[in-house]
């Protein structure tokens, strides 16, 4: 039988998910429900967020201005794709999250699924340690219609200083409440990416990033939406030729 917290954060999840509320509301109340229903729990997890802040954890990831390391990597399906093959179509947003099993992450993959039609022509694509059978669960619960892909052994969240290895207390209290982590990642490690964001223009440096060692706080959607801004408008007289062009074909 799934774990009583479990069990809460499932029915906070489907309370919440398609709340119209921002994404930090929605997060909050995850957070909250966390805090009420299992406080042993979140004291756990105040002190391991406390100790990855103090240790000024992901800091030292790619920063504005710098160009994103290159990457090929599974798909959903399997399939390998490249950040140079994103990049060919485009600006590309990158989304580290933990896994299917953490309620914040599936909350953070359905918001990024509601605004996956107003970032084009940017690409969104999401990146977690798990492997295909988990990647293709959250994409299908989410609804998202971008690529979920697999980073083996967080080998590239770890060539990042992107990934934290996750202490034996911390470990302790995840698996307990019955999340396999080292199973759904098909290793043995307990290894997890700090969540985070990175938005990249066409020739592959970042604009905006955002990451927070408090894996409860997300980019914001609207900020997100805003760091595109200049890549949507650019594209957008371009969508407008092609609909006049095609409306004088028609005629």
């Amino acid at each position: 039988m799934p774990h009583p917290l479990v069990l809460s954060l499932e029915e906070a999840f489907q309370e919440v998910r398609d709340k119209d509320w921002t994404l930090g509301e929605r997060l909050n109340f995850i957070a909250d429900t966390v805090r009420t229903k299992g406080p042993g729990f979140m004291a756990e997890v105040e002190r391991f967020v406390a100790r990855l802040e103090a240790a000024r954890a992901g800091a030292s990831a790619p920063q504005v201005g710098e160009r994103m390391p290159g990457f090929t990597m599974p798909d959903q399906d399997g399939r390998l794709v490249s950040l140079d093959a994103l990049l060919a179509d485009g600006p590309v947003v990158l989304a580290f999250y933990r896994g299917h099993w953490c309620p914040y992450c599936r909350l953070n993959i359905v918001g990024l699924a509601e605004i996956q039609d107003q970032v084009a022509p940017c690409r969104i694509v999401g990146i977690s340690a798990e492997v295909q059978r988990f990647t293709r669960e959250t994409r299908a619960e989410s609804g998202a219609r971008f690529p979920l892909l697999t980073d083996v052994a967080a080998g590239y969240a770890l060539s990042l200083n992107l990934a934290i290895i996750v202490d034996d207390r911390m470990s302790s209290m995840i698996g307990g409440a019955g999340w396999d982590v080292p199973l759904y990642q098909g290793g043995s490690d307990w290894v997890l990416p700090i969540p985070a964001v990175f938005v990249l223009d066409p020739e592959g440096t970042i604009v905006a990033r955002h990451v927070d060692p408090d894996y409860r706080r997300r980019m914001e959607l609207e900020d997100l939406l805003g760091s595109l801004d200049r890549f949507r408008d650019a594209a957008a007289p371009v969508g407008r030729a092609q609909q006049v062009e095609e409306r004088a074909r028609l005629a």
